[in-house]
């Protein structure tokens, strides 16, 4: 593996992956291919632009004609795809985009892998594949899938897609399934940036139903180096679930943000919770550990250094803030009933 082609690396994660492959691998190149929709942001690339070894090429992960000339113009060898529709509440609202992208262009990256006989295609997964969780128990990665929303039932059809060409076809796949990120460049869309910024502007926190939903927040940092090591040391055609091992409940993380920004309890605000949301995701992550891997940070940790984050680096979210994501927010916290506010 010497040329990458990282989909979507100019959302979240896929930004942080590429600061990380050229900051580990001084032989290795990357080219960032990204359709820039509204969680695409060339800001989140601002540290490797100048990079030598760097290439942006805007495009959508649907277009195959589009998608096989630059990986034979740039001499990919391996593609990581991070490109997704990720958003539940938005995949409730508008479906269609998440079957287009999260099924249709895993395809078409999977048939370029097959055709042009590339050295590994990588999927970027996500633990809701498993659904609803029971006390007690963590997923493991042969577990059935039950995904709960459209977009979790697409990242599913993504996966078992994956597979079926390592088993039909040969094709060099591998996958991991992360917990919920957290870290630079998330979108304001995702709960813990929101809420950052809401606290710092005095604003309510919408929190969902009672808020003891159970959730494993990891460092983006750490799940970097998890699909590195599973690159590298994994098992072709294998799945491998990454995250802390840990779970904290929602209204933990909302306290961990509050007392992080010396704001107040006041601001929290249960409302109305969004259909099909799924209680507790928990995982087994001994698979990915035997590889050597182990995170950094726990959920506490992680949310409080991603809170910090976007503390100082208001330059970065303020323009989103400010932009399409208002009617976003209005469209889907404006009507929720407030049960009530405040911490008890």
């Amino acid at each position: 593996m010497q040329v990458f082609l990282i989909t979507g690396g100019a959302g979240f994660i896929g930004a942080n992956f590429v600061a990380h492959l050229l900051d580990t691998y001084p032989d290795y190149r990357v080219v960032v291919y990204d359709k820039l929709t509204y969680a695409g942001n060339l800001d989140n690339l601002r540290a490797v632009w100048e990079n030598p070894r760097f290439s942006f090429v805007q495009g959508d992960i649907c277009d195959r004609p589009h998608v096989e000339q630059v990986v034979k113009e740039h001499g990919v060898d391996t593609i990581v795809n991070f490109a997704a529709e990720t958003h539940v509440d938005r995949s409730i609202l508008n479906p269609d985009a998440f079957i287009q992208t999260n099924v249709y262009g895993t395809y078409v990256l999977l048939e370029v892998t097959k055709d042009l006989g590339l050295e590994r295609f990588h999927q970027v997964s996500t633990d809701e594949v498993y659904g609803d969780i029971p006390p007690g128990y963590r997923s493991r990665e042969d577990d059935p899938l039950r995904p709960r929303s459209p977009y979790s039932a697409a990242k599913a059809s993504g996966d078992l897609l994956t597979l079926s060409y390592f088993t039909t076809y040969q094709v060099p796949v591998t996958i991991t399934r992360a917990s919920n990120n957290v870290g630079p460049y998330q979108h304001l869309e995702k709960v813990v940036p929101l809420f950052t910024t809401n606290a710092l502007e005095d604003k309510p926190l919408p929190v969902y139903g009672d808020g003891r939903q159970m959730r494993d927040y990891m460092w983006v940092g750490d799940h970097c180096r998890a699909i590195d090591v599973v690159l590298h040391k994994g098992t072709l055609g294998e799945v491998y679930n990454v995250g802390t091992g840990q779970e904290i409940e929602n209204l933990t993380m909302v306290r961990i943000v509050l007392d992080t920004l010396g704001k107040p309890h006041s601001l929290v605000q249960f409302v109305e919770d969004r259909p099909g949301h799924d209680r507790r995701y928990a995982m087994d992550i001994q698979k990915i550990r035997a590889l050597g891997w182990e995170p950094r940070y726990t959920p506490q940790e992680a949310v409080a250094k991603a809170v910090r984050w976007y503390v100082e680096n208001e330059w970065w979210w303020r323009p989103i803030k400010e932009g399409e994501f208002q009617d976003y927010y209005r469209r889907l916290y404006g009507q929720r009933k407030v049960y009530r506010t405040g911490l008890e």
